[in-house]
């Protein structure tokens, strides 16, 4: 009978009832076969010790805790040399439930209840998980939970990885029912209910120096790993945390990692490939931003710390990151993105250094798209070449407009000028009475 067989009986046994001494020498005796055993005493003491309330959250880790006990490996190594192994009385699950909840995110102390939130069966449930990673070796797309697309852009390509509308659906079960409820380092403002890139581009205007940094692959660059630890810190249990991480992680499939498109270094291309070859946050699930944030979350402390430790303002929207000051900053410059590098570098991220940007107040400073030198505005020509189009749409027609053939032409205006009116809302009115002038037939 092996450790592990052993094991997983005694750890049943003790996470099911009181916790002390007595109680759970009672309880691993009985699981046992009746008999009394003079090591289970120290190993029920050691349990004690390092364990002063039952870790029914981690019941996996427990089990592996007590196959690893040397009194445990002794008696089981002993009774096999004899001819007579230990054989447990019967086998049971080992018990779980939530550990510690910080945040008010829905209790779910076992599977079961992971698949009820997601109406789910159990074996549904394990398919969209897809815990042994099947879906990766799948030669057909028809069975794949995601549609992949390359987008070219100056540097390494970036890959969009949408998952197909069951998936998706399930995924925003769980970041409405768990995400959407855990709160976000103030440095953050993408992808957090009340902040935007508006509303982080504000934090810089009027400021003498801006300097900006980009995190290369954000979303690849989290593994399943960092995504597990979360789920573990909000109390779900081993179990539970683990499905949720193969539900809001994706391996990319070797039929798509060989179609990577021409375009960036080397080594960023080596890189990338193998985050997206591992599970990863893919870009383009609804719980990924969220996640993000959260691994995010110790990065985010420390480049706050940085911040005031400097006199700086910072701000981070997903891979963007900005910090502003006084003349000072730009002689510190250097100092300070070699400080974020490393910083990141600790924390699992790493600094694209061909997109830092220092710009002074005679330059045009640009944070998130948005113009923030004395006010946040859009840039010029952006605005300039919206004004035409919405300008030529009322003339001639929108129809002759839309060259780009976008299937919702007008939504597509409508998107556009309201994102004028939030970034710079005089500038947005003006677009918007014009907007109104389109005749759309």
């Amino acid at each position: 009978m092996s450790e592990a067989l052993v094991a997983s009986a005694l750890a049943a046994a003790l996470l099911d009832g009181p916790w002390d001494a007595a109680a759970l020498t009672t309880r691993a005796t009985a699981a046992l076969g009746g008999r009394r055993r003079a090591w289970v005493a120290g190993v029920v003491a050691d349990v004690l010790a390092a364990h002063p309330r039952p870790p029914l959250d981690a019941p996996r880790s427990f089990t592996t805790e007590l196959a690893r006990h040397p009194a445990l490996a002794r008696a089981v190594h002993a009774a096999e040399r004899r001819g007579r192994p230990l054989r447990p009385a019967h086998l049971e699950p080992v018990p779980s439930s939530m550990g510690r909840r910080r945040w008010p995110v829905p209790v779910l102390d076992g599977v079961a209840d992971l698949a009820a939130l997601l109406d789910l069966d159990l074996a549904e449930l394990d398919w969209f998980a897809d815990p042994r990673g099947l879906q990766r070796r799948a030669s057909g797309t028809a069975l794949h939970h995601y549609t992949s697309r390359w987008v070219a852009k100056r540097g390494t390509p970036r890959l969009i990885e949408a998952p197909k509308p069951r998936l998706r659906h399930l995924q925003r079960i769980v970041l409405h029912a768990v995400l959407d409820v855990v709160d976000v380092h103030d440095l953050a403002h993408g992808f957090v209910p009340g902040r935007s890139a508006v509303t982080g581009a504000r934090r810089h205007t009027g400021a003498d120096v801006v300097v900006r940094m980009d995190l290369s692959a954000f979303f690849a660059s989290v593994g399943a790993a960092r995504v597990y630890g979360e789920f573990r810190r909000l109390g779900y249990p081993e179990a539970v945390a683990h499905l949720l991480t193969g539900l809001c992680t994706h391996r990319t499939p070797l039929t798509v990692l060989r179609t990577l498109p021409a375009g960036g270094r080397a080594e960023d291309r080596f890189r990338l490939r193998q985050w997206l070859s591992a599970a990863h946050l893919p870009q383009g699930a609804p719980t990924s931003p969220a996640l993000a944030n959260l691994v995010a979350g110790p990065l985010d402390r420390r480049l706050a710390g940085l911040a005031d430790s400097m006199g700086l303002r910072c701000t981070r929207y997903a891979d963007d990151v900005t910090f502003s000051g006084g003349p000072q900053l730009r002689s510190g410059a250097g100092r300070l993105v070699r400080c974020v590098t490393a910083i990141a570098a600790e924390e699992g991220f790493v600094v694209n250094g061909d997109k830092t940007r220092v710009r002074g107040a005679e330059q045009r400073q640009v944070v998130t798209g948005i113009v923030v030198n004395e006010r946040t505005s859009v840039p010029r020509d952006e605005f300039d070449r919206l004004k035409a189009l919405l300008h030529n749409a009322v003339r001639s027609g929108p129809a002759l407009q839309n060259r780009r053939g976008h299937p919702d032409f007008r939504a597509h205006l409508a998107g556009r000028v309201s994102w004028v009116e939030a970034v710079s809302p005089a500038k947005g009115r003006r677009l918007r009475a014009t907007y109104d002038r389109i005749a759309w037939g």
